[in-house]
């Protein structure tokens, strides 16, 4: 299942610290590189960009246009630089990207090694990243005031939001201002302008909203799954908090949605490409977080689909809060298909095509910077609108991004539940014993009478802390998904990575 990302407060030591360092060896996560791979990436850093093989030199000189960069306070990994203006009839959205191959040559040092990670690991304390920090957080970062090369799209919408055309080119773009969310909701809630960016952003918030309407047409539907974070108290000890995410943060989203739409469409006209996918959710996946929502008391009609339940969630609300991370189960088995590459499978059709979350084709291209996929995508791109093949080396590639992916992603997802699990049992591991109203949220897999007790096993929600965590059955050998419950806390060990519940009986 899906874990939400969490954040650490600074200050992380002691066995917490050591946890994470053992989690990351025993995931072989690690920022060496290699010194052949970190001296080509201090190379290319210290020249600046070259020209990529297959790709005709020349850039588009887009350095006018104002770009602003929308990210987390301290990233550094800059992909995207935007800028959104009234054409008159509608919207142009100019979408700087970062431009990868023309650091990282094909066949590479650098290039080996950032296929065998396949993308940033995320953890509560930091990341490992795809690319050495000089490339990812300096040269090919779409720094403020810095001169740097980028795909640059331009996706004309019309007064609703909807595309009427998309095309990419190489382009060398200078971004203006660095924004944090918290700066950008600042200014468009009302707040001081100094940047003088309130226009675009306010161009975004129409955009946004309008293709968040334009999503929940197609029947698509993006969860605001709250992140956690742990903060230290004055006494030492870790408290873990939600935080809701900010409507700017939606809105941005949906730019990068928007662009890898536009990118599926061409990829798939050109009959070459690597779509990211998901099969629709599991009818028994939606009957279970049916019951997960009588449980919170979240109000779920029977005439009301689960797409426009999400839409009426807070996520600042603990109980939807909760409802929005039991969700996640709805949006299993994304994966990546390829196409045209030296295998020459076939372009998918129908839902092998689709994205059920997006409901639409869709592609990944506006994270380069932290995914490997994403320099393929938009090289495929980039030859499509200059009518031009696609490089050799990208069709090489195609046929083995998808289980490249499907490493990093189990990789990167491992990583982030074993952080939060470290994070989870370091609040809770003075408190075993205790006992907490919860929410079963998911079963074990399989049937449960026919599993060894030691696998007869499913998740539970806690409220207060906000735990996501392992239960067994009590006594009576049951899981009751979807009911409140009474757990009790029978293991938190930072050492074992892990937190396990048991059911006492039901909630008082």
């Amino acid at each position: 299942m899906p874990v939400t990302r969490l954040r650490l407060a600074p200050g992380v030591d002691g066995q917490l610290a050591d946890g994470l360092a053992r989690l990351r060896h025993d995931l072989g996560l690690s920022e060496d590189f290699g010194s052949t791979a970190h001296a080509e990436a201090a190379a290319a850093a210290a020249h600046g960009p070259g020209d990529v093989p297959g790709r005709p030199a020349g850039r588009v000189d887009a350095t006018g246009i104002p770009f602003v960069t929308i990210d987390p306070a301290t990233s550094l990994d800059l992909d995207q630089g935007l800028h959104i203006a009234w054409s008159g009839q509608g919207w142009r959205v100019s979408y700087a990207i970062a431009d990868l191959p023309a650091f990282v040559v094909p066949g590479g040092a650098l290039d080996d090694e950032t296929r065998r990670r396949g993308a940033t690991c995320y953890g509560p304390d930091g990341t490992v990243p795809l690319h050495p920090r000089e490339l990812s957080e300096g040269a090919a970062s779409l720094l403020p005031g810095q001169l740097r090369p980028a795909a640059l799209w331009t996706v004309d919408l019309d007064e609703a939001a909807e595309i009427t055309a998309a095309r990419v080119a190489p382009a060398m773009v200078r971004s203006r201002v660095k924004l944090s969310y918290d700066e950008a909701q600042a200014v468009l809630d009302g707040g001081p302008d100094p940047d003088g960016v309130g226009t675009v952003l306010r161009a975004l918030r129409e955009v946004g909203r309008r293709r968040q309407a334009r999503e929940r047409d197609r029947g698509g539907v993006s969860l605001d799954v709250p992140e956690q974070q742990a903060t230290r108290d004055d006494d030492g000890s870790w408290r873990l908090t939600f935080r809701a995410p900010l409507p700017v943060e939606g809105w941005n989203a949906q730019i990068s949605l928007l662009t890898g739409i536009a990118a599926a469409s061409l990829m798939l006209d050109a009959g070459v490409g690597v779509l990211r996918t998901m099969p629709p959710a599991d009818g028994r996946d939606v009957a279970r977080l049916r019951r997960t929502a009588a449980a919170l008391d979240v109000p779920w009609p029977a005439t009301l689909g689960y797409r426009e339940l999400l839409d009426r969630l807070d996520a600042s609300t603990p109980a939807h809060a909760a409802f929005l991370e039991a969700a996640t189960t709805l949006f299993r088995g994304a994966g990546y298909h390829s196409f045209g590459g030296h295998d020459a499978a076939p372009a998918p059709t129908g839902d092998r095509a689709r994205h059920a979350a997006i409901a639409s084709p869709y592609a990944h291209v506006t994270a380069p910077l932290r995914r490997l996929v994403d320099r393929y995508g938009t090289e495929v791109c980039l030859a499509a609108c200059a009518d031009r093949p696609v490089p050799e080396w990208v069709l090489a590639a195609l046929p083995s991004l998808p289980p490249t992916m499907a490493n990093a992603d189990r990789r990167a997802n491992a990583y982030a539940r074993g952080g939060l699990d470290l994070v989870e049992a370091a609040v809770l591991e003075d408190r075993v014993g205790s006992s907490y109203p919860a929410v079963v949220v998911e079963g074990p897999r399989g049937h449960a009478a026919e599993l060894p007790p030691a696998e007869r096993r499913g998740e539970l929600m806690v409220r207060d802390p906000a735990i996501l965590a392992k239960v067994r059955p009590g006594p009576d050998g049951d899981l009751p998904i979807g009911r409140t419950v009474l757990a009790r806390l029978v293991e938190a060990s930072v050492v074992n990575r892990s937190v396990l519940f048991e059911i006492a009986g039901p909630a008082a």
